[in-house]
């Protein structure tokens, strides 16, 4: 039977280590460990489950420092998980049968990044409601599913490459050897952390990829990589652009790199030359659900309603279950004349996810086109009922209240909004403009209103 090896490197991860360590026992036949310089008990911890711990040097080099633990390993078989990930249970019915294929070298892997909110994306893919049986993974709402080669074969060919966002895949390829796909996934729970802690992270992983790019400038993956991160991360989109039509040129086929290049045509306003990445990356094979919404979302703004509808139609039949495109077709349905049936999604779409602000907006939007200001002014509230508001939230209801000429509730609602926004002025200045128009009526606005 052949042999097993996890193989990490790691730095002040004992939170993490335990469960990871677990998640692997009795599947693996030896653990080797390369720690980066950890100050706190990770290296206890990976000795006391029998690992093979040494120390080696961190030099910005997530490959250099990968490829120091892969030296040390001895086994047949080679498994990569970093701290912050379990290997699912059911891996170990199906490992032997995929260690003992002699056609094949390497596995892709299923990775599961849990999330925090179902409004979440990782890269261009969106999030899906979590239905994970694994305990640990339970508590989390989301998850995005991407795949990476984190099951290889022990040869001397085949090792890691890249500064960051490394991998084996390439050495893989390179060499001819065959790829097959795994039956079993990784959980990786790195993304559900405290927002400072990932903020710190992405800026360590975007200037390593500029390292990366200095020294592979001609790599259109790592241009896309650190584009990402620019754009989706920092809100550095002009970068972003730069990085994305870098990539661009260098792989003209290079499909996702025309979709981010797209987006951040989109986010700077510039609608047409969205549609124009657009379309490169449908004829370079990159015809996903996330580019047909975009198309629709660019479309709309430019008041092409019909267009928009099109596009997200295409987009719907690429991903029928997403709630977020069927209320953008909703949307576009109302303004092509269809308002029932366009309603009806829109509410669907509130009704499967309820915390999602934009689903509510979108229903209030229609509703005051179309001039429903009762219905318009009955969604408002509930979205203030639904969701945390925000003072904007406040207005808006009570605006439309004063479109309708109740200043009473439109008072009441700010009245609220002050209770818990004292130090809006917005909510404040609007409240006084009301009742000073208004004074006779003033003592009747006093009544809060009922939730």
């Amino acid at each position: 039977m052949p042999t097993l090896a996890l193989s990490m490197i790691v730095k002040n991860a004992a939170q993490d280590l335990p469960g990871c360590l677990a998640s692997v026992k009795g599947i693996v036949n030896e653990i080797v460990i390369a720690d980066t310089g950890s100050t706190d008990s990770s290296r206890e911890i990976a000795r006391q489950a029998g690992a093979k711990v040494f120390s080696i040097p961190w030099n910005n080099d997530f490959a250099e420092a990968r490829n120091l633990s892969l030296a040390q390993v001895s086994a047949d078989w080679v498994l990569m998980l970093d701290a912050d990930e379990h290997l699912d249970p059911g891996a170990s019915s199906v490992l032997p049968s995929l260690l003992s294929g002699v056609d094949v070298s390497a596995y892709q892997v299923p990775i599961r990044n849990y999330l925090l909110s179902l409004e979440k994306k990782v890269w261009d893919r969106p999030a899906r409601p979590n239905d994970s049986d694994y305990a640990p993974a339970r508590p989390y709402p989301a998850y995005v599913e991407h795949e990476n080669v984190r099951l290889f074969r022990r040869d001397p060919a085949v090792f890691f490459t890249g500064r960051v966002h490394e991998t084996v895949g390439y050495r893989v390829r390179e060499t001819g050897k065959k790829l097959g796909a795994a039956t079993f996934c990784i959980h990786h729970f790195g993304m559900v952390v405290d927002d400072s802690v990932m903020a710190r992270k992405l800026l360590f992983y975007r200037d390593l990829g500029r390292l990366k790019l200095k020294e592979n400038p001609n790599d259109a993956q790592a241009h896309l990589e650190v584009g990402i991160v620019e754009l989706e991360n920092l809100g550095n989109v002009a970068q972003a652009l730069q990085d994305f039509e870098r990539a661009c040129s260098l792989n003209p086929r290079f499909g996702v790199a025309w979709f981010f290049a797209a987006k951040s045509h989109f986010r700077l306003g510039r609608f047409p030359d969205a549609l124009r990445s657009l379309k490169r990356a449908e004829s370079a094979g990159h015809g996903t659900a996330a580019v047909a919404q975009l198309a629709g979302d660019a479309h709309y703004n430019l008041g092409d309603y019909h267009a928009a509808h099109a596009s997200y139609t295409l987009a719907l039949q690429r991903d029928p279950s997403s709630p977020a495109i069927s209320s953008k077709l909703g949307l576009a349905e109302v303004r092509v004349g269809k308002p029932g049936t366009g309603l009806a999604r829109i509410r669907r779409a509130i009704e499967s996810h309820p915390s999602n602000p934009e689903f509510h907006d979108r229903l209030i939007v229609v509703q005051v086109w179309l001039d429903h200001l009762p219905d318009a002014a009955e969604a408002a509230e509930r979205k203030l009922a639904a969701l945390p508001p925000r003072p904007e939230d406040f207005l808006r209801a009570a605006s439309i209240r004063g479109q309708m000429k109740d200043w009473q509730r439109a008072s009441g609602l700010l009245r609220l909004g002050l209770v818990i926004f004292p130090e809006s002025e917005s909510l404040r200045s609007t409240l006084s403009a009301i009742e000073t128009s208004l004074h006779p009526l003033s003592a009747s606005f006093a009544s809060p209103i009922k939730q």
